[in-house]
């Protein structure tokens, strides 16, 4: 995709590549020059996921945006579905017993 940059040195990033990068209004981003390339890419959230009793936590230093939390436990529910259609969890953890 192309873009182009204003007068003032601002580029949009195509709503396209925001919306797979989950990139949000006011999130802060790193800017590098890597030779002749500018590579943008967006800061990770302080903090990680835990599952406790079959749920899961955001367990933080400081939590992201209420959508990083959301797409988190998405991939989170997303990968528990794959281990238990794929197989590999046994009947004790598919029932809890």
């Amino acid at each position: 995709m192309k873009t182009t940059i204003d007068r003032a040195g601002r580029v949009v990033i195509p709503k396209a590549i925001r919306e797979r990068a989950g990139l949000q209004p006011g999130m802060e981003l790193n800017v590098e020059l890597q030779g002749n390339r500018v590579e943008i890419s967006a800061q990770a959230p302080q903090g990680h996921l835990i599952e406790r009793d079959g749920m899961l936590y955001w367990q933080s230093g400081s939590v992201g945006s209420a959508v990083d939390v959301l797409d988190l436990i998405r991939q989170g529910r997303e990968q528990r579905e794959d281990e238990i259609l794929g197989g590999t969890l046994d009947h004790e953890d598919r029932t809890g017993h």
